[in-house]
């Protein structure tokens, strides 16, 4: 109640009353307050209640969503015509509770603040970490940061790593990036350029030769000889399997075996007869 009286207040007291804008007349459901950047109003019940964005963060006042809901980083939004802001709350290495913010030593680190929070970052690929617009960017982009001793003499210059024939700093807008010379070239320092071998300081790179292969002339010295392979496996013949079947006809006095048991009364021969599955059996016609 008592932001919704003082957002009445300041409505009604003719604070730039020709800037206000009813939230509820939007689509987004908010609007920008009249002379502060990090104020805004949001319609609750059909009324304008004034909200405040986290320390750091400034309202934005698009349809899309920011960093924190409607709230976004100061320098995504242009505040030119309410710069007015609520007073910076520092922790270490954060000037306000949320931002980006470079760092103290450094141009290649900066930290991330979220609620006064510090979190160290790092630039890679040779980029420096540019203030003007809070992010990673080339050397040649950053000022103050140009300075690199090596790059001293020629901000663009390739520079020697000491006594290495292969790596080199090469200078990008006054700030070195570790490079090195493409495969079978070497770095000259006379003229600081990757070039073919031999140089004055430095010969063609080695390269570690396969190891020879000995002729196959028979087996070393001291090695034992081959295994002979043993003979193929041969499964057993069954009592029921004959070595002569070219006229073998079955008998049913074969039992396997597995499970012995009395053999029964032989039948005479043909294909008539059948052993008996009971007493007094008659031969079938």
């Amino acid at each position: 109640m008592r932001i919704l009286a003082a957002a009445l207040l300041c409505a009604t007291a003719g604070i730039a009353v020709g800037q206000f804008t009813d939230p509820c007349k939007t689509k987004t459901r908010t609007s920008a307050h009249e002379d502060q950047c990090d104020l805004y109003y949001e319609c609750f019940n059909g009324q304008p209640v004034l909200q405040e964005c986290p320390n750091g963060l400034v309202y934005h006042g698009k349809r899309t969503q920011g960093l924190f809901g409607v709230c976004d980083y100061s320098f995504n939004v242009d505040c030119t015509d309410r710069p007015v802001r609520n007073p910076p709350i520092s922790s270490e290495h954060c000037d306000w509770l949320y931002g980006i913010f470079g760092h103290e030593t450094s141009c290649t680190r900066y930290w991330t603040c979220w609620n006064g929070t510090s979190a160290e970052q790092f630039c890679i690929g040779g980029l420096l970490y540019n203030e003007e617009t809070h992010s990673c960017d080339w050397p040649q982009n950053v000022g103050g940061c140009q300075k690199h001793p090596l790059c001293k003499d020629d901000p663009n210059a390739n520079v020697p790593l000491g006594k290495s024939c292969e790596r080199y700093w090469a200078c990008q807008g006054g700030y070195p990036r570790l490079q090195r010379c493409p495969a079978t070239l070497v770095f000259d320092k006379r003229t600081r350029r990757c070039v073919n071998p031999p140089t004055e300081d430095c010969e063609a790179p080695t390269t570690t030769p396969p190891p020879e292969q000995l002729p196959e002339t028979g087996p070393a010295l001291g090695a034992l000889p081959p295994r002979p392979r043993p003979p193929p496996r041969r499964r057993p013949q069954s009592a029921l399997e004959p070595e002569d079947q070219g006229d073998f006809l079955p008998s049913n006095n074969l039992r396997p075996s597995s499970n012995p048991r009395p053999l029964g009364p032989l039948l005479p021969q043909g294909g008539n007869f059948r052993e008996a599955p009971i007493d007094k059996a008659v031969p079938l016609n």
